[in-house]
């Protein structure tokens, strides 16, 4: 039975249902052996109960916009029931326009719609690509579930989920894309972090760049470091140069982005 807004009284049964099977497929995650069944045991779960299928999910880049490691098959893994071309199109235009939508998702420690991260955001212009990219590809709303920090799992449905995902729906949801995604770092996870290489900062680094992100000004940094203001300077290049950024603000910015800085 799907979850509508007409059948909300039918909804403590079909939530009973949904974490029965939750549970009992539990175990079943840890025994998959190849990523598509790994999405087909996610879908099963969850979409003979509710109004959405599994998208994909997709490995979280270490650089935020690090898109060529957005490889399909590598870190990216899509349903055989996903739209056929929307990933194709997406990710022909990361390197021309920033996706919104996916960075907050990265950011995100709850799960949250599409509709949901537009009304947050307010997109405007060309920054809305995202989100009408889907609408051309028949998602109308989709649930995205960031997981551990390294994951994003999504759902997409033909209808807004304003009704669908209820706070009891997204917990259990969330636990089974949080199965999905733990298997998926089992199988795939070793030969993404060949592909995904932290900046590797030194904690002299980190300290500069941790006192920067405060707006704290050089000298005063190398008072409160016991460093010259030189070094503090040559520290913050440093730490650029790892990081790929292009100045010392995207430094601090790619270092936030990357949870680098605690």
């Amino acid at each position: 039975m799907v979850i509508t807004a007409s059948t909300t009284h039918n909804g403590d049964a079909t939530l009973r249902e949904l974490g029965r099977k939750l549970v009992a497929s539990a175990v079943e995650f840890a025994e998959l052996e190849t990523p598509r069944e790994v999405l087909d045991q996610l879908d099963d779960v969850t979409s003979p109960h509710l109004d959405f299928r599994v998208l994909g999910a997709l490995r979280f880049p270490s650089k935020v916009s690090d898109w060529c490691s957005l490889a399909l098959g590598k870190t990216v893994f899509l349903h055989s029931q996903a739209p056929k071309g929307w990933w194709e199109e997406w990710s022909s235009k990361l390197h021309r326009r920033i996706p919104v939508g996916y960075l907050m998702a990265r950011s995100a420690i709850a799960p949250h719609t599409l509709t949901e991260s537009l009304q947050a955001l307010q997109p405007i212009g060309a920054d809305r690509w995202g989100h009408e990219l889907f609408l051309q590809y028949g998602m109308r709303d989709g649930l995205l579930c960031p997981v551990g920090g390294r994951w994003l799992v999504v759902f997409w449905s033909r209808r807004l989920l304003a009704n669908v995902a209820t706070p009891p729906v997204r917990v259990i949801v969330y636990a089974a894309a949080s199965f999905a995604a733990m298997r998926l770092d089992q199988l795939v996870g070793a030969a993404a972090e060949g592909i995904n290489v932290s900046a590797r900062l030194t904690p002299r680094e980190l300290a500069v760049l941790r006192l920067l992100s405060f707006g704290i000004p050089f000298k005063e940094v190398a008072v409160h470091l016991g460093l010259g203001q030189e070094t503090v300077k040559t520290h913050a290049r440093k730490a650029q140069k790892k990081l790929g950024a292009k100045n010392r603000t995207h430094a601090v910015a790619e270092s936030v982005r990357q949870q680098l800085l605690v």
